[in-house]
């Protein structure tokens, strides 16, 4: 059997079924008049968003409730193509290539989710299908069939306002057949109509269907326009959608055929938590990331095709078993739509939709909404937060971490343009949250590739003597060339030359463009030219506001230059554009340190080396710091966070001998903790004067513990095979100061430490 690759850019994955295994995306994707750089064609305009009438098993066009239709003008589509976000920052967008990383399965291999049982379909059943008064309304928007004088509302009439003509009343009764579709019973009523469940006797008795009624029943024109306006439907082709099959009429209504997803909502998934708990209860994180991080791969999808989901919400996601999948499609819409009604639900609807119409902007806000509405005791989601998240504060999840808040913030800005620009890097973002939240959850890291920066770029963060390694860009990631970008080969086959031989060999390669510019700026920046380097950022975020990568350079600059202050307001802009990344978390670490402000230092060391363990400069950072407020235990469980097979491993465990068997600033050693830093001295694969100098260290620290100090001498511990006695450790010191004299790389050095030798040596009657 031959493997077909997927031809993405950077994607692990391999074609199945005519799906990538990594993505969950088409191949050929669909065609659909997306731009060359990924992103599609403008949005229309749109009426403002109301209240959604809700929506159940695979409601079409129920989630939400339109105005009345209107002619909408093409939008120009989005502003920016290549990058965007909020003012002093941005993230870039790399459309033509999936999320790096990503995994089949719920929870992305992080985190484990549990499997849910699918339910017998014919479980879900309405015994007395109603629709309840307040969810009344003609198809114009009017509320109709209200209780007056004491007497029940009609569900059978005509508006009062438009005459149109209502009926909430199943049109279809079980043993009905439609088209070859033996109706089963009601499932639900949505903005569209009654929702029935149906037998494909055709596949076999217990293939099930669901038939969607479509609105304008009484105007046949009206009605074949609807159906052939929604065909586009059925070409919707995507393991997380739920699957059109094709539209039937009868009695003078149009149904849309679809397949039925067993499961559970989303939305019924919160109402059990509550109805269990007796209060409102959000999912946990990882859970709420995880069903969130499953659905973007439709949304890319979509979007890829030109289209618009419009009416996400927790309603419109079904749980089945280990998959996740949208269900409701009556909302999508092509983005070069004019006129026709957008459904949108309060509290989830973008603000500019009512102006500008739907766009990918727009939808992936519903996401984030979406998001927000499975973890947070969300009060006042459709008042006082209904275009903003709560205060972190107030919410556990959001208080625990950080990085979810700002992703929720990004994905839920007021203004398009400050929003992620594609699902794709929504995705990469999410992901890194995940990691963030499953290393917690899971008390373990998960180590990941980053399509943005390098990993750490220094094992230790500071040089063999504890100073500082060196300039800020010795330690810190480095920015990573995008690789959809048409100068990223050009760029990779440049020979090494020092900053101002570059600028004059890029202008006779005749190459150009964003990546370029940030090259020249890394250059300038790592050859200490602050000055040219600020001019071409100026020039940079002249021509482009939302370039974050700007703020990373500028926060690189003033942390050489001293102003740490400055330097963590960058690095906290570019931590906002990309909170899934981990390289911002660890700049703004340093700059923190560097600033003295231990304990913010402290909280984002803790989180990028709890994350990822291969960043082993985070884990010294925080012993560091740990050390520093007296934390002796929590600086060596710093150390301890440095694997095995790191390059940092023996740094790590000599810094810990250093930190258990001498005093610092964390503190005097314990009888335990000397002993401890024997124990780990011998098990240490050193060579040559580190193992003397680690070994002169420990015995000189336990002769200022006991002649005379806070210890007394004891023979139950043993330093370099010495007993914990005064004349036994001065023995051993004066061995280890010959050890040094010999390895000493010059006469006067070899003569310093002999006089050493001589002088700690003990007192003897020879």
């Amino acid at each position: 059997m031959t493997v077909i690759a997927c031809p993405e850019p950077g994607c692990p994955g391999v074609i199945e079924d005519g799906y990538c295994t990594e993505t969950g995306l088409a191949y050929p994707p669909p065609a659909s008049g997306v731009a060359s750089d990924g992103t599609a064609p403008g949005g229309p305009g749109g009426p403002e968003p109301i209240n959604a009438i809700p929506a159940t098993t695979n409601a079409i066009g129920g989630g939400g409730r339109p105005i009345s239709p209107q002619a909408m003008p093409a939008s120009a589509g989005p502003t920016r193509s290549s990058s965007r976000g909020v003012a002093g920052g941005s993230v870039r967008s790399r459309p033509s290539t999936p999320s790096g990383g990503r995994r089949r399965g719920l929870g992305a291999g992080i985190v484990q989710v549990p499997e849910l049982p699918a339910p017998d379909p014919t479980a879900r059943l309405l015994t007395s299908p109603s629709v309840p008064e307040h969810r009344r309304f003609c198809p114009r928007g009017h509320p109709v069939g209200r209780a007056r004088g004491g007497r029940p509302g009609r569900t059978v009439g005509f508006c009062g306002e438009c005459q149109a003509p209502f009926s909430f009343v199943p049109a279809l009764r079980a043993g009905d057949t439609i088209g070859g579709y033996e109706i089963a019973g009601a499932l639900a009523h949505g903005g569209q109509g009654w929702i029935y469940l149906a037998r494909d006797r055709s596949v076999a008795d217990d293939f099930w269907v669901v038939l969607k009624g479509l609105l304008d029943e009484g105007d046949p024109d009206a009605r074949a326009a609807a159906i052939a306006e929604r065909r586009f439907l059925a070409t919707v082709d995507h393991p997380g959608i739920v699957k059109i099959f094709t539209f039937v009429e009868h009695g003078g209504t149009g149904y849309i055929v679809m397949e039925y997803v067993g499961g559970t909502s989303l939305r019924d998934l919160l109402k059990d938590r509550r109805a269990a708990a007796g209060r409102t209860d959000p999912l946990p994180a990882h859970l709420a990331i995880s069903y969130i991080l499953a659905v973007l791969p439709a949304f890319t999808y979509l979007h890829r095709a030109g289209l618009v989901f419009c009416d996400f919400k927790p309603d419109n996601v079904m749980l089945s078993r280990d998959t996740v999948k949208l269900i409701d499609l009556g909302a999508v819409r092509h983005l070069d739509q004019q006129g026709g009604a957008v459904y949108g639900t309060k509290g989830y609807q973008a603000p500019e939709v009512s102006e500008t119409g739907p766009s990918l902007a727009s939808d992936l806000y519903t996401v984030g909404r979406t998001l927000a509405a499975l973890l947070l005791d969300f009060r006042g989601n459709t008042s006082t937060y209904r275009h903003s998240i709560p205060p972190a504060a107030d919410h556990p999840a959001l208080a625990r971490y950080d990085s979810l808040y700002r992703f929720l913030v990004k994905a839920t800005a007021v203004h398009p343009d400050d929003r992620f620009v594609s699902a794709e890097e929504m995705h990469d973002e999410l992901e890194g949250v995940l990691r963030e939240v499953g290393a917690d959850v899971a008390g373990r890291p998960f180590r990941s590739t980053s399509r943005r920066f390098t990993g750490d770029a220094h094992p230790t963060g500071r040089a063999a003597d504890g100073t500082p390694a060196g300039p800020p860009w010795v330690v810190l990631p480095v920015l990573l060339v995008d690789d959809s970008d048409p100068a990223a080969i050009a760029l990779a086959r440049l020979p090494a030359v020092n900053a101002e031989e570059l600028e004059p060999l890029l202008t006779a390669a005749g190459i150009d463009g964003v990546e370029v510019r940030l090259r020249l700026i890394r250059a300038q920046v790592e050859a200490g030219r602050f000055g040219r380097a600020r001019d071409l950022l100026d020039a940079l975020e002249s021509d482009d506001p939302w370039e974050w990568r700007a703020a990373y350079y500028r926060g690189m600059i003033n942390l050489a230059e001293g102003d740490t202050a400055a330097a963590r307001g960058f690095f906290d802009r570019v931590y906002a554009q990309a909170p899934g990344e981990l390289a911002p978390k660890l700049a703004l670490a340093h700059a923190a340190e560097a600033d003295g402000d231990l304990a913010s230092a402290e909280r984002l060391y803790n989180v990028v080396s709890s994350t990822d363990d291969t960043f082993t400069s985070a884990a010294f950072g925080l012993a560091r710091v740990r050390a520093a407020v007296g934390d002796r235990v929590g600086a060596v469980a710093a150390y301890r966070r440095v694997a095995p097979a790191s390059a940092a491993y023996v740094d790590a465990r000599a810094a810990l001998v250093r930190l258990l068997g001498t005093t610092t600033v964390a503190g005097t050693p314990s009888r335990d903790d000397l002993a401890e830093a024997a124990r780990v001295l011998e098990t240490l694969d050193l060579d040559g004067i580190r193992r003397v100098e680690l070994t002169r260290e420990l015995l000189t620290a336990a002769v200022d513990l006991i002649e005379p100090g806070p210890l007394a001498p004891g023979d139950d511990i043993t330093i370099a095979g010495r007993p914990l006695r005064g004349p036994d450790l001065r023995l051993g010191l004066e061995q280890v100061y010959r050890q040094a004299a010999r390895l000493a790389g010059s006469e006067a050095e070899r003569h310093r430490l002999v006089q050493e030798a001589n002088r700690i040596r003990p007192w003897t009657l020879v």
